[in-house]
């Protein structure tokens, strides 16, 4: 990273971090809408079966330990990116809405949360890391692939059976 104020990693404990955190999830779906003008209606599908707005009101329960947790980048003294981690049953967790800014693309910050996220998923004892992303998303899911996740067909869930959205799992034992 060449900039004088290098990129950095951290869990989100603040206020503030929470506030920046719940700004940068809507900005994530506003770029991805705006990406997929197409899967609009998946997308807003599934920001109400996930219940995006609740978890976020309630973020401290569902996103910070014991429950879960949230890593944020900060780049020249602003949070750039952010990626969350959600416990599932039988020891899985779901990496959840990983983004980064256009503004701080290109500092390995993606790269950085993901295996920021990995190793706190393997710290705190989980089997396996599981992520969903859509199919046109192709930077995202070359660097999930190179980060050790792998492809599944899950036989239930958020849009099992929809070509469009990947399906990844990441075996930590």
């Amino acid at each position: 990273m060449t900039s004088a104020n290098p990129a950095t990693i951290r869990k989100v404990r603040s206020e503030a971090d929470i506030a920046a955190v719940r700004a940068l999830v809507w900005e994530f779906f506003d770029v991805i809408k705006g990406r997929y003008p197409d899967m609009i209606d998946t997308i807003d599908r599934y920001i109400e079966q996930q219940d995006v707005a609740g978890q976020l009101a309630n973020f401290e329960s569902v996103f910070l330990p014991p429950a879960g947790e949230c890593l944020v980048a900060d780049h020249d003294g602003e949070q750039v990116g952010m990626i969350m981690l959600k416990p599932l049953p039988y020891k899985a967790c779901e990496m959840n809405r990983m983004y980064v800014r256009d503004t701080a693309r290109g500092l390995g910050l993606g790269r950085a949360l993901c295996e920021s996220l990995i190793a706190e998923a393997r710290s705190l004892g989980f089997r396996e890391v599981l992520l969903d992303a859509l199919y046109r998303h192709v930077e995202a899911l070359a660097l999930y692939q190179s980060v050790g996740f792998e492809t599944y067909r899950p036989e239930d869930g958020f849009d099992a059976h929809d070509e469009r959205v990947v399906h990844m799992r990441l075996r930590l034992h």
